[in-house]
């Protein structure tokens, strides 16, 4: 569960790094989620901010269920 949760914060905060990057930087559309939704840059880092939250909480899952350990 903790890989998937992780996996899914990657790509979440991916997309609101690069919505935000393209808007606020170079007057473009980058990633796909601006292909579902219109939103402000601020909001882009709202997203991206979102991706961290899930991406740390798939690592202390992963972790607290002992599969983070090296072999």
């Amino acid at each position: 569960m903790g890989y998937t949760v992780e996996s899914i914060g990657y790509v979440v905060g991916v997309q609101g790094l690069l919505g935000f990057a393209s808007r606020t930087f170079f007057g473009t559309e980058w990633g796909w989620l601006h292909k579902v939704v219109d939103l402000p840059p601020a909001a882009h880092l709202g997203i991206a901010a979102v991706g961290l939250a899930l991406v740390v909480v798939g690592v202390r899952t992963r972790k607290a269920a002992g599969l983070g350990e090296a072999a």
